[in-house]
């Protein structure tokens, strides 16, 4: 339910205050709050931060900021299934992008989706990879904020 214009949202309904700056509150229309919050909001997942109200869930549908981002994975991670992990790993985050070996013995993709699952993504090639490999470091690059996917899957490249 909205509130009624005007009217302080940090105001329960029997007037009586639930935040310290109630004078101050009163005095700033609904549509400035309004605006100072969707301000923030823009500005924080800008620094790659995102905050979210109570109760609001992080899915795309409600405004999860997509992302894209490159990645190069350094150590033991040719010959131990990595590519097959890392796709398995993107698809069940709901991820979009791609996988492949080098050949300086490194695997290099492509990553994109909501920024709280990217993020998840991310840890996960740097601390885990597939069982029998051994990660000795990940580098991401060339992270931005995307309107829309440019893929429909996670392929792995041959």
């Amino acid at each position: 339910m909205l509130p009624d214009p005007g009217v302080c949202p940090s105001l329960a309904k029997d007037r009586a205050p639930r935040c310290a700056l109630e004078t101050f509150c009163r005095r700033i229309p609904v549509s400035a709050h309004l605006a100072g919050v969707g301000l923030l909001i823009a500005f924080l997942s800008t620094l790659g931060c995102f905050v979210r109200a109570p109760g609001m869930s992080m899915n795309m549908a409600e405004g999860d900021t997509l992302i894209s981002v490159d990645y190069e994975i350094f150590g033991k991670v040719q010959g131990v299934f990595f590519r097959k992990y890392t796709q398995a790993e993107g698809k069940k985050l709901g991820l979009v992008g791609w996988v492949q070996n080098t050949d300086q013995g490194t695997v290099q993709g492509q990553l994109q989706g909501p920024i709280s699952e990217v993020r998840h993504m991310q840890e996960w090639l740097e601390t885990r990879g597939s069982p029998k490999s051994h990660i000795d470091r990940a580098n991401f690059r060339n992270e931005k904020v995307i309107v829309k996917l440019d893929y429909s899957d996670f392929q792995i490249v041959k």
